[in-house]
């Protein structure tokens, strides 16, 4: 086995450098940009941001499906909440100009723009799961669980199994059955699709690039997503999404009042 040694290993290592693959960043990344990089289909990435920075995904073949959470960066236990995005705005389907809030209700990131479908209530794949559906759900696997892509990602940032909290989903949509109640699954918004956030605090960011947890085709399927982002400003108070609802205006303003008291404008 040509890595069963020291220097075989060595030699294997190398032999990558150079070698064309799917999730490998650019470095450095293009003009303009701070962060480049296509993830592939079964695989993860993240990144801390700095507030202000437009952060753009894209789904590139038409069946990425790409698992968000967000952290404040240095204050990890401020968080992306699922239940209070949801609940606070009054909106399951957020979409262009909805916000991302934490469960201090701040505002973490805001939506730009958006062609992508959405799901707020699904989160990820466990590994259990991918091994009855696929018959492997280890993140080295052919069929890589979300939230073990997300144990990964975390670890990289001093995080643990139990600070992963729900996430939500761009790119493969899911509708509730206003008859039944039941979950749809409504699938891809196609190739091409793109999501734009804006950071409204320094945050951590974490994507899991997995099959969706309830995608009814029995092969796992998981293309690549396209990760790109560039410097920018946060809302402002003259901007009309900071006032645009009575509880987005609060959600900032509470941002607002935390940030100036560490001297952030």
């Amino acid at each position: 086995m040509a890595t069963a040694t020291t220097y075989g290993a060595r030699a294997h290592a190398r032999a990558q450098e150079g070698a064309k693959t799917d999730t490998m960043p650019q470095v450095p990344p293009p003009s303009g940009l701070t962060w480049a990089e296509t993830v592939a289909g079964g695989n993860y990435t993240h990144k801390a941001l700095a507030r202000g920075t437009e952060l753009r995904l894209v789904d590139v073949a038409g069946d990425a499906c790409a698992h968000l959470l967000l952290y404040v960066t240095d204050r990890p236990w401020e968080r992306l909440n699922v239940a209070d995005t949801v609940k606070v705005l009054w909106n399951a389907y957020p979409g262009e100009g909805h916000l991302l809030l934490s469960d201090q209700g701040r505002v973490l990131a805001s939506i730009v723009s958006s062609t992508a479908p959405v799901d707020t209530m699904c989160g990820v794949s466990t590994l259990r799961r991918n091994t009855e559906r696929y018959g492997d759900g280890s993140p080295q696997g052919g069929s890589p669980a979300g939230r073990e892509l997300f144990k990964l990602a975390a670890a990289k940032h001093g995080l643990e199994p139990r600070d992963l909290p729900p996430s939500l989903s761009f790119f493969q949509g899911v509708r509730v059955d206003p008859e039944t109640g039941r979950l749809e699954f409504t699938g891809s918004g196609g190739a091409g699709a793109t999501v734009t956030l804006r950071a409204e605090m320094p945050v951590t960011v974490l994507v899991a690039n997995a099959a969706h947890p309830i995608d009814p085709r029995p092969e796992y399927v998981c293309t690549p997503l396209e990760v790109t982002a560039r410097p920018g400003r946060p809302t402002s108070p003259d901007d009309a999404l900071w006032n645009a609802t009575p509880e987005g205006r609060r959600a900032f303003a509470n941002t607002a009042d935390h940030l100036t008291a560490q001297g952030i404008q």
